[in-house]
């Protein structure tokens, strides 16, 4: 690793939204810290990892769900949305950790599921007594479609099908009527059309920003908005099942969220605002986060994650060079300096960049480096989950006794005697939910107990403690990173310029504003790679940058650079190499 950290401007940059040169660190409470050795993380335990988070740099900490929950799926199945799941602790400890953080200089965000409710939740059992419910119509109820036989396949009121598989309806006896779950049976999807549901939400996330709660991370929010009548749909698109044009962006989704934010975020200045749709793309996506139109600061978008994911989730293919970037770099360009992205690889639905869209067998280090350097330095905010910042690895999946996750077993469940197919090994979203590793111990840091999913095998040699006694390690790595981010204006501010470096495995781009410029070379192939083209044109000549940051040295592939210093940016790159360059 090469840092030369006096290039840097000595204070930092003044940002006006303030989020636009914070950094976001997403915690999966489950997996991220137990203190109480039961094998599952909780409130006090993040609230004990607080100053390692402070030390790496973060602005704002995401928190995945933690409100009461059966946990069906992990916390997004919500059954109290004003009260701290047991699992995790209480109320007070919540306070306390908002409190701690907000005096180390972080700004707590809450995951918000909205879209759906748990089964249990008071709204769903009272709207389940019967069809004279008060509030029968707070979720989707219909009847089976005509002529079929209710609760048999097929009898279902359309043919929409579930993101974790298997019909979206589920067949309810004591009523004779199907009520909708885009996602797990025990999920009810809220009936948005209804305005006391919209009034009930708004109160409880002004309840949550009252509280002190710095903003929300909105679950799955394109989908709030259904087709009138609820048709069926027609055939499957890959990733997504059979309706899923009938349900993402329906045609009130954008008069709801704007109603949302003048409701709430309006009420509350300064509050961190990013939402998740599945189904956006670089186009759409400025419906949702262009400033004028009051809806979300940003947006979590898919496309990049999704790529390569035609022939299903589970049969995945490999990634040709130059996709990746060519899908980042369209989002980059479309969205421009009108809208703000949401900068990410990783989070609790995605299996481990490095395993993912790297090699993390032959350059762990090099491509965990390399990833991290393409993606953070894009214009928009950066978002870190748990354990990427020391390059984690996905988990050992090769028994279905393995698996945790509701999405991959229903999935087993639909494929019996398959075995574990290497494609559900390789993208369940279990990859993603292994606990945080802090140091060499048997559970790796994380408990004194039996962690509630095991941990990979990499856990032994990949982990916090090592990596903080390690100078050149992708921790450190990350915090180079983070630190230019906040001081350089280029960073913060500045326009994104795409540059053809004559070959599909070289990302190549420029970050500029007045006064600031900024060079970010990264090779994401496993080629050594000399550029050409563009980025030897005078504009980037050589002479006009001096090197921040690279994951290598100079250049082993042409031996007369071997003892040039500093690599040029005309200079071979090796495989998985990275450079940041300052003017």
């Amino acid at each position: 690793m090469i840092l030369h950290s006096d290039l840097l401007p000595t204070g930092r940059v003044d940002a006006a939204p303030w989020w636009m040169n914070a950094v976001l660190y997403q915690v999966y409470p489950r997996s991220f810290q137990d203190s109480d050795g039961d094998g599952v993380g909780d409130l006090t335990g993040i609230v004990r990892r607080l100053d390692y988070l402070a030390q790496l740099g973060v602005d704002i900490v995401w928190i995945s769900p933690i409100y009461r929950s059966p946990q069906a799926d992990n916390g997004y199945d919500i059954s109290d949305y004003r009260d701290i799941d047991p699992l995790f602790g209480d109320l007070e400890t919540f306070d306390a950790l908002v409190a701690r953080a907000h005096d180390l200089g972080m700004r707590i965000v809450m995951d918000l599921v909205v879209n759906h409710t748990s089964v249990e939740h008071p709204w769903f059992i009272e709207s389940a007594t019967g069809p004279d419910s008060a509030r029968r119509d707070w979720y989707y109820w219909r009847d089976p479609r005509p002529g079929a036989v209710p609760g048999t396949p097929g009898a279902e009121p359309s043919n929409w099908e579930s993101f974790f598989g298997g019909p979206a309806w589920e067949y309810d006896p004591a009523s004779g009527q199907y009520y909708l779950h885009l996602f797990a049976r025990e999920q009810p999807d809220l009936n948005w059309e209804n305005p006391e549901v919209r009034d009930a939400v708004y109160d409880m996330m002004n309840w949550w920003l009252d509280r002190g709660v710095d903003g929300f991370r909105v679950d799955a929010i394109d989908v709030i908005s259904k087709r009138p009548g609820l048709p069926d749909g027609g055939p499957a698109r890959a990733p997504f099942g059979v309706g899923h044009e009938c349900f993402a962006d329906g045609p009130r989704l954008h008069e709801f969220l704007q109603e949302m934010h003048e409701r709430t975020f309006a009420h509350h200045p300064g509050s961190f605002t990013v939402g998740e749709a599945s189904n956006a793309s670089p186009e759409s996506a400025l419906l949702f986060c262009d400033p004028d139109r009051r809806e979300f600061n940003m947006l979590i978008q898919f496309e990049h994650v999704n790529l390569g994911q035609e022939n299903g989730k589970f049969s995945p293919r490999p990634l040709a060079d130059g996709e990746l970037a060519d899908v980042l770099s369209a989002w980059q360009e479309t969205l421009g300096e009108r809208g703000w992205n949401a900068l990410y690889l990783e989070n609790h639905d995605q299996p481990r960049a490095v395993s993912r869209f790297g090699d993390p067998h032959g350059a762990w280090y090099e491509s965990a480096t390399a990833l991290a350097t393409a993606y953070f330095l894009q214009r928009g905010t950066p978002f870190i989950y748990q354990g990427q910042e020391i390059g984690m690895l996905g988990g050992h999946f090769t028994r279905p006794s393995d698996f945790r996750d509701v999405e991959s077993l229903n999935y087993l469940s639909a494929h019996p005697g398959e075995g574990v197919p290497a494609g559900l090994a390789a993208i369940s979203r279990d990859n993603g939910r292994t606990p945080m590793q802090w140091d060499s111990s048997p559970a790796a840091g994380f408990t004194s107990g039996t962690p509630w999913i095991d941990l990979p095998p990499s856990a032994s040699s990949i982990h916090v403690e090592r990596q903080l006694a390690d100078a050149s390690s992708v921790l450190a790595f990350y915090r180079a990173l983070i630190d230019a981010r906040h001081r350089v204006p280029a960073l913060t501010s500045g326009s994104f310029r795409r540059v053809d470096a004559g070959d599909p495995g070289l990302f190549v781009y420029v970050r500029s504003c007045e006064g600031s410029e900024v060079l970010v070379m990264t090779n994401l192939s496993g080629r050594a790679i000399t550029p050409r083209g563009a980025v030897l044109d005078e504009e980037l000549h050589p002479s006009g940058w001096r090197l921040y940051l690279g994951n290598v040295g100079a250049s082993p592939i042409d031996p007369s650079e071997a003892d040039a210093g500093d690599p040029l940016p005309s200079s071979t790159m090796a495989p998985w190499e990275a450079r940041v360059y300052l003017r």
